[in-house]
């Protein structure tokens, strides 16, 4: 006799909230934010080379008086094809 289709997502609940604990979760959370205060360190470090990031041709700047307003569209593309990138080569590696 088979699993009916709501027994196996039951057992699939199962299996992953036996997986999320307390412990688990604050690994996470310590690892998340290891990693963030390590970029940050990094970016803190090479500030002084990393000038040309956020004046990159395509950044939307406009400033009138009393108002500015900047978009860094080129930025944002190219960090996000650099993470993009990154988290790729990192999946690929750990197959």
């Amino acid at each position: 006799m088979g699993l009916s289709q709501s027994g196996i997502l039951t057992i699939n609940k199962l299996l992953f909230f036996s997986l999320v604990t307390m412990e688990n979760i604050g690994k996470l959370i310590f690892s998340i934010g290891l990693i963030l205060a390590l970029i940050g360190l990094v970016l803190w470090l090479l500030a002084e080379h990393l000038t040309w990031l956020g004046n990159l041709p395509g950044d939307i700047k406009i400033e009138r008086p009393g108002f500015s307003f900047y978009f860094p569209l080129t930025t944002m593309l190219v960090i996000s094809f650099g993470l993009s990138f990154f988290l790729w080569l990192i999946s690929r590696l750990t197959r």
